[in-house]
């Protein structure tokens, strides 16, 4: 049985957890507050492209090469929100073993990098601790692109979609090809200059990891909310376990000396 001045240690320990929970559980309610604003951006451009995808029509081509884009960032603590990316993605790259693989954020890494390591050509860190920019998904759409290496005509982006801010589910992004946009029956309605096809090809892709990014991180600041209210409730019923465990040791103790002070009274 644990004596009370490890009872009283563990209390104290307890307790300052208490308090850093406590602590990053309004720092993540601040941040979720930010993040959910340029979600909400990002969400309206992102809807502007699946639009132009749905109304021309696009329809995906037969053989066409995909590559997967999972999407999650540097940051714990957050439950098992990096954990459902990652069992997304292994289910599709075992259906799909020659499919190249993208990450974006070392903790996606590090788990897909255990069962398809031949896979991953390209991560991406340094990305979670605060709002992604558009200029940093530019980056590594050009990136993507540029390397000849890849052959890929549609991109799949696996992220973690913002339903509310206690909950999130997997979902993907399919991106297409300009080469199949410009095949679609309705894309000749927009009256886009030829000029401008590589570009918007560009931007379309940039556009949709952007989305991704922005959403995955306002789902990661939700999590993480969750997980800090969690961890400082469960330090609660633990502190109160304790107090009472102390109380009961330390009464046990007082009784056992008022009867040894009773019992040499008597014997005198």
């Amino acid at each position: 049985m644990a004596t009370l001045k490890e009872i009283q240690n563990r209390l104290k320990s307890v307790t300052n957890i208490s308090k850093i929970t406590a602590s990053m559980k309004m720092i993540a309610s601040t941040k979720t507050t930010r993040a959910q604003r340029a979600m909400n951006v990002a969400r309206q451009y992102g809807q502007v492209s699946n639009d132009l995808i749905k109304q021309s029509d696009v329809k995906k081509a037969e053989n066409a090469k995909e590559i997967m884009i999972t999407v999650s960032s540097d940051k714990g603590l957050c439950g098992g929100i990096h954990s459902s990316l990652s069992r997304y993605s292994r289910r599709y790259l075992n259906e799909n073993p020659d499919t190249p693989l993208v990450v974006l954020g070392d903790k996606g890494k590090v788990q897909l990098q255990r069962v398809f390591p031949q896979n991953i050509k390209y991560s991406f860190s340094q990305l979670g601790s605060t709002i992604p920019t558009f200029d940093e998904s530019s980056g590594i759409s050009s990136m993507i692109l540029s390397d000849k290496a890849i052959e890929f005509d549609n991109a799949k982006l696996v992220y973690n979609k913002f339903v509310s801010a206690i909950a999130f589910e997997t979902s993907e992004i399919e991106n297409f090809p300009i080469s199949q946009i410009v095949e679609a029956p309705n894309f000749k309605a927009y009256e886009v200059q030829e000029e401008v096809l590589e570009n918007l090809n560009e931007f379309l892709f940039a556009n949709s990891i952007h989305w991704a990014l922005v959403e995955g991180h306002a789902a990661e600041m939700a999590a993480k909310r969750t997980a800090m209210e969690n961890a400082t409730k469960n330090a609660g019923d633990m502190i109160q376990k304790l107090t009472l465990q102390y109380n009961r040791g330390r009464q046990t103790v007082i009784t056992n000396e008022l009867i040894e002070i009773i019992t040499g009274a008597s014997a005198l």
